[in-house]
């Protein structure tokens, strides 16, 4: 290898590029047209949590002056520059995208209305509606020089509203008005001779500024939105102790008060207008970022489609898996093998019925669970408390440092205490980011275990939009391994020497080097050598360095990375045998998978974990091996399926340009249009 520093791409910097993938969705005319507006809501969605927890880290990394860039390789407050300037040029490329496709819409007959867009008959109906229905909610606040300014919350939008007079007579006054949260953001007008028309709040509050201000004596009335995106990362001790729900609940409050990281401002704002805001606010010119009319874009993943059904992806029917069936008793069904559910593709369904069936089961004992995120009427904890109900012991694993999912597992938490399920909060410093359940069932006697290991959350709702993959064995050499794990984690105790799992905090790294190793021997002994991963996010410098050695030693290594990566391919005297492709589709590539030739006895893995130092060495994570055949070779047939794709895959490089990735077949391949028949083929 050469003696040149190793190239590591930001892993900031890379986020962005990803973030930039999602965009490209948006202006893929091949996408339904709906489906554009919902990938311009993902995005903004993912730039908001960007915004408030990695731009929150490098703003508190600028105030510790000393060593910080040697200590961390790099200046945050160049990357917060670059930053700035990547995510300016990608708001203007959203704007243009928006009016492009609201074109579109048009020409579908349904258009999005503006407040100056309105007519007699539309206006008095959206009066009426305004009147009913959102002036009890609007609370405005007139701003004095006299009067502290107030708090804005996070991510909320409000009109910055300036009152004025013609004649100027009158002196200008300013307010804000907070459009009300927890109602639709849109409304759909009556139609008109086949014309659809759709009005979003901002606009009838804007529409409707003179019933709010009737009371003073201005006849000039302009609004311009703007939002706040504030830090949202939590400072707790780390000591779990009875209080600490108690501390989080307390520490989420505060997430709503966090420093301002960015104010998103509409351009048409009026520059007088701007420099108060920001002087009220007492910014710095790196937190503005100029948007367009509308903020808080990630409700547009609700946007109505009041048009044709070809203007959305076509719903598809869940697939059976062959063998399970939701009539017969899942247990002794897995006792005979193991079954594999690839999500969406195939029904969660057969994941709650697991659930379902061990609640009143006789012979099962006990149900072991780690959550991490869950649905909003989750069907996961329902099975739970009626297992509890039935007089089985349910030990439960809830995340409360889940991010942004604390105050639904907080909630979620007391609902199972409350039903006598016995609930451990996780363990001191570590969150717990597993997918595991096992079900214990007395069988003539003797203890037999039942498991479900993923790489996705035990969530209804998410496991029909990820791809993951969801395993059902009572295969002893992972079952008892993992009742081991439980009475660790029950414990509160990390615990180690696993001959079959792969458990991070303290296992996963050796065990990734050691198989990275096997492969590095084997190609300089000249043997066939190779290895395929997937995964969400690649940042851990130790492992790009490992790819890097093997890529050196002859290892031909693809990768499949959704989100960021910090490895860069390609590069002479580092990565020539390495390529990375990026799947953005329909659904969100969400699964973790490691292949290696391992002397042409394959290994095949799957995993919670990502390669990112805190999955590695901060969170408890599993992996476990697939040792049913059939079931490698599904698996398999996938990945393959996957890095064939010359539709929806991109290929990431040096450039950072996102191109999309060419097979060298002529014949177009959408990887997740394919796996979907290929399931659907096998398992009929």
């Amino acid at each position: 290898m050469t003696n040149s520093k190793p190239p590591i791409l930001n892993r900031e910097i890379s986020w962005l590029y990803f973030n930039d993938r999602v965009l490209q969705e948006a202006a893929d005319k091949t996408v339904p047209l709906i489906e554009r507006i919902k990938f311009l809501a993902i995005f903004s969605s993912n730039l908001d949590e960007f915004y408030r927890v990695r731009v929150a880290t490098l703003n508190r990394l600028t105030t510790v002056v000393d060593r910080v860039e040697e200590e961390l390789g790099y200046n945050p407050k160049k990357i917060l520059n670059q930053i700035k300037n990547i995510v300016i040029k990608q708001e203007r490329k959203f704007n243009l995208l928006y009016e492009d496709i609201i074109k579109e819409l048009s020409t579908n007959k349904i258009f999005i209305l503006n407040d100056k867009q309105l007519n007699v008959s539309r206006g008095a109906f959206v009066k009426s509606y305004f009147r009913d229905k959102l002036l009890s909610a609007i609370v405005p606040i007139i701003l004095d020089e006299k009067q502290p300014f107030p708090q804005l919350k996070d991510r909320v939008i409000y009109f910055l509203v300036k009152l004025s007079r013609k004649d100027k007579k009158t002196k200008v006054k300013y307010a804000l008005v907070e459009l009300p949260e927890g109602i639709s953001r849109f409304l759909i007008l009556p139609e008109t001779n086949n014309l659809k028309f759709i009005i979003l709040v901002d606009d009838i509050i804007r529409y409707c500024l003179d019933d709010v201000f009737f009371i003073f004596d201005y006849d000039e009335i302009e609004a311009y939105s703007i939002q706040v995106t504030r830090d949202a990362e939590l400072d707790l001790d780390k000591t779990v102790s009875d209080k600490f729900i108690e501390a989080l609940s307390k520490s989420l409050q505060k997430r709503k008060k966090g420093k301002p990281m960015r104010l998103l401002y509409d351009t048409a704002m009026p520059m007088d207008m701007l420099s108060t805001i920001v002087a009220k606010l007492n910014l710095n010119s790196e937190s503005l970022i100029p948007g367009n009319r509308y903020h808080n874009f990630k409700d547009f993943i609700s946007f109505p489609n009041v048009g044709l059904e070809n203007l959305e992806y076509k719903k598809q029917t869940p697939l059976p898996v062959k063998g399970l069936s939701y009539f017969k008793g899942l247990f002794e069904l897995i006792k005979q093998k193991d079954y594999l559910i690839s999500l969406p593709y195939q029904s969660f369904d057969y994941i709650i019925h697991f659930l379902r069936e061990a609640a009143i089961d006789p012979k099962v004992t006990q149900i072991h669970i780690t959550l991490y995120r869950l649905a909003e009427n989750s069907k996961v904890i329902n099975a739970l408390i009626n297992a509890s109900r039935n007089g089985k012991k349910v030990n439960c694993l809830v995340e409360l440092k889940a991010r942004f999912d604390e105050q639904a597992n907080i909630y979620w938490t007391n609902r199972l205490e409350e039903e006598g399920v016995l609930v451990n909060y996780g363990i001191t410093g570590y969150k717990v980011h597993s997918k595991i359940c096992l079900i214990t069932r007395i069988e003539k006697g003797v203890k037999v275990h039942y498991a479900n290991l993923a790489t996705g959350n035990f969530n209804e709702k998410t496991a029909g939009i990820y791809g993951d993959h969801s395993l059902f064995t009572a295969n002893p050499r992972i079952t008892e391994e993992l009742s081991k794990l439980f009475i660790a984690i029950n414990k509160k105790v990390i615990s180690k020497d696993y001959k079959h799992l792969i458990v991070s905090p303290l296992e996963t790294r050796p065990k990734l080097f050691a198989l990275i190793n096997q492969e590095i021997k084997a190609a300089k002994q000249g043997k066939t050598a190779y290895i395929i991963l997937k995964m969400n996010s690649l940042a851990d410098e130790q492992t790009i360095k490992k790819l890097y050695e093997a890529s050196n030693a002859g290892v031909k290594i693809k990768l499949i990375v959704r989100g960021m990566c910090s490895l860069v391919p390609g590069r002479k005297g580092f990565s020539e045998n390495i390529e990375v492709i990026s799947i953005v589709d329909k659904y969100l590539e969400h699964a973790r998978i490691w292949v290696f030739a391992n002397g042409g006895k394959e290994k095949v893995f799957l995993l919670s974990a990502d390669l990112m130092t805190r999955n590695l060495d901060h969170r408890v994570e599993v992996g476990f091996p697939i040792y049913d055949e059939a079931i490698k070779q599904e698996i398999r047939d996938i990945i393959d399926i996957q890095l064939m794709d010359n539709t929806k895959a991109r290929e990431i490089n040096h450039l950072n340009n996102n191109k999309y990735h060419k097979t060298g077949d002529k014949e177009p391949h959408r990887s997740q249009i394919e796996t979907y028949n290929y399931l659907k083929q096998k398992h009929s």
